[in-house]
């Protein structure tokens, strides 16, 4: 971890009082030190993951990290805070603040300590010691592991080498009465009588949660006598659990805020699904839950279970009600489409812009390319992102089946989705095939087969199988009504004027701001990417719409922060300031801080805006062929001038109800400044 962190790294007397300027102040250390080469750009990248979840923990503890292209080398950052300050944890401020900076690209040795780190942060003997250290060489040199934790204990944990990544390895507590060094062991006998458990943790950026989660059941299990086996699928990679380990398990748990890789493991166990923050503060609770569904016999059948936001646990996704998980099988293969939307859409923009909407007729620049000419350049980049655009409705079916099957849906699903595109039947047949493909899968995966064939049955059986099945059904049963039905929706859409287009552009708004990348966000946003696939004049409406309004909740909480900052809270307001970056960028979560805070104010203010600046954008004809941007599209957009009044305008009708709203709400209540000065008094 030498080159992680140095003294230069590491401020013993951070001043910030916010999670922002606590950010800001240690990365301005990572752009001196050559760490970051970009400062605006890798905060962005910072707070866009904030928004995605808090980065508090219990115990004080802040952990701001990203991966981002602005970093060049995989760096830590620590920091402490006298006062405290305020990174969302439930038990209040974080005194103890490390940012962790990762390069987009970062190799897993680097990221394997990063993640050791992570784990060391659950031990209090090692938070114990940074509070006490006053020399930042001293605390360098002790988060690298080479000082003792203290002087009359024994040293604290080495961080594992990059040659031994034990954190991607699986691991195991050990029984209550076996010989316990305070380690995470790399085995579990499988003859042992304490109760067994197997757990996955896993999270978006897959550097600290994920072992931080992995740590603290482990450290729980030791204390209640239970065997728990770890799989931390997390940056570093993931070893698989031996089958054996799975087998011999009594329970699951699985704390993830990201699909579970490869769930059909885990079949037929007990199992605890809940958000890794769960895994983070409340292990014992889940060791419990883990215990009950045992004692009572529950068991999930190749599970789908949701990554739960707020760290309540469920039940596996089998028990799940019928909308959530398809849903959740939706989002499965929107997420996985989304980047090939981004990138096809910007470089078929691109080449409209340099070539002109004619560029799309050129001949194949496999045969016809002039290095010199600006329209071969155009023609190249269209016919690239024509390409991408190529494989939108066949990745988002075989996602769909894979978040309802896993990995031998892929297949059946991908060809579901070509086969849509053969017979014209589009977005809609792509979700079809999708869904059909993960049925049939599911379907044939409940078939009990002799043990000789298991081996073969996700590889060769299933796919071929089901790729049969789906096949049949898309080409002879459901494929011509459902290309029927996107012939309707497609000419309906190109048939929108006046008051029917105005009327869309409301209900697209609301969709879109009512849960700020919720499910009804993503429905619409899906909506309108699918239209993306066979652009028509009034698909590029609809993607304007679309698009528009999902900037104006964060733009609108930036703007009633700067307006009228007494209404809203310290942290509210610091969210503020990144919330301006965040809604230019087209990232509607950047508002969810807001909403969750106060929900009643906000989300029907938010709500009105959009549907105002949909509504607008409709009625002015703005058209976008790109998928995001945000505000760096706009000279992609047709009529960008009005796009603009559309967007500022809903911005303007959200920020005047939410500042009403909540001033409404103050004056009925004490005022907030009084009550800080009165808490403050007490303090005294």
């Amino acid at each position: 971890m030498s080159e992680l962190i140095t003294a230069e790294l590491v401020d013993l007397d951070l001043s910030a009082e916010t999670k922002h300027d606590a950010a800001r102040s240690l990365a301005e250390r990572m752009v001196t030190e050559g760490r970051v080469t970009d400062l605006d750009g890798f905060l962005a990248d910072v707070a866009a993951r904030e928004a995605q979840m808090p980065t508090g923990l219990d115990g004080g503890i802040g952990i701001p990290h990203c991966r981002s292209e602005h970093v060049t080398a995989p760096t830590l950052a620590f920091g402490r805070s006298g006062p405290g300050i305020d990174f969302g944890a439930a038990d209040g401020p974080a005194d103890l603040v490390f940012l962790i900076a990762a390069p987009a690209g970062a190799d897993d040795d680097h990221l394997t300590i990063l993640s050791a780190l992570a784990r060391r942060l659950m031990d209090p003997e090692f938070t114990g010691a940074l509070r006490a250290e006053r020399d930042p060489d001293a605390a360098a040199a002790l988060i690298r592991g080479e000082k003792a934790a203290a002087a009359d204990s024994t040293p604290a944990d080495p961080t594992p080498q990059a040659s031994a990544p034990a954190d991607s390895t699986p691991q195991a507590s050990t029984p209550a009465d076996a010989p316990v060094d305070g380690s995470v062991t790399d085995s579990a006998p499988l003859s042992a009588e304490p109760f067994r458990i197997v757990a996955v943790t896993s999270c978006p950026t897959g550097i600290a949660h994920t072992y931080m989660a992995a740590e603290s059941l482990a450290a729980a299990a030791r204390d209640e006598g239970v065997v728990l086996n770890v799989e931390t699928q997390g940056s570093a990679g993931f070893e698989r659990l031996d089958p054996e380990l799975i087998a011999a398990a009594d329970a699951v748990i699985w704390a993830h805020d990201v699909e579970v890789r490869e769930k059909a493991r885990f079949d037929g166990k007990p199992i605890v699904d809940t958000g890794v923050k769960a895994g983070i503060n409340r292990p014992a609770e889940l060791i419990a839950e883990a215990r009950r569904k045992a004692e009572r016999g529950e068991t999930s059948t190749v599970p789908a279970g949701t990554a739960q936001q707020d760290g309540g646990a469920t039940t596996g996704g089998d028990h799940a009600h019928f909308g959530v998980r398809l849903r959740t099988y939706l989002m499965s293969g929107v997420s996985y489409m989304v980047p090939f939307v981004a990138a096809g859409g910007l470089l078929v923009a691109l080449s409209f812009a340099i070539g002109g909407y004619e560029i799309a007729g050129a001949k194949s620049v496999a045969d016809h390319f002039v290095w010199g000419e600006a329209d071969s350049w155009a023609a190249l980049l269209n016919q690239i992102g024509t390409a991408a655009f190529a494989f939108l409705v066949p990745v988002l079916a075989g996602y769909i089946a894979y978040g309802m099957a896993d990995r031998p849906a892929l297949v059946p699903g991908f060809v579901g989705g070509a086969i849509a595109l053969s017979i014209n039947a589009g977005f809609l047949g792509g979700l079809a095939a999708g869904l059909l493909a993960g049925a049939v899968v599911m379907a044939i995966q409940r078939v009990k087969v002799h043990p000789t064939l298991r081996g073969i049955m996700p590889v060769l059986v299933i796919p071929l199988v089901a790729s049969a099945v789906v096949g049949f059904l898309m080409f002879i049963v459901v494929g011509k009504p459902i290309a029927s039905l996107q012939r309707a929706l497609t000419d309906g859409l190109n048939g929108l004027s006046g008051s029917n287009a105005i009327i869309l552009g409301i209900v697209l708004g609301l969709m879109m701001c009512f849960d700020m990348g919720g499910p009804l966000n993503k429905v619409a946003y899906a909506f309108a990417v699918g239209g993306l696939a066979d652009p028509t004049p009034g698909s590029l409406k609809v993607m304007a719409a679309v698009m528009a309004a999902g900037m104006v909740p964060p733009l609108a909480m930036a703007l009633a922060t700067t307006v009228r900052g007494r209404l809203f809270s310290r942290t509210e307001r610091e969210n503020g300031r990144a919330a301006w970056v965040l809604g230019a960028s087209f990232i509607s979560e950047g508002a969810i801080p807001f909403a969750a805070a106060d929900p009643l104010r906000v989300i029907p203010s938010v709500m009105a805006g959009g549907a105002v600046t949909g509504a607008l954008s409709m009625a002015f004809g703005c058209t976008l062929r790109a998928p995001h941007g945000g505000i760096f599209v706009v000279p992609l957009i047709g009529n960008p001038l009005l796009y603009l009044l559309a967007i500022a305008a809903g911005t303007a009708v959200a920020t005047a109800l939410v500042v009403l709203l909540k001033g409404m709400r103050r004056n009925t209540e004490a005022p907030a400044p009084a009550t800080e000065k009165s808490r403050i008094s007490v303090a005294a």
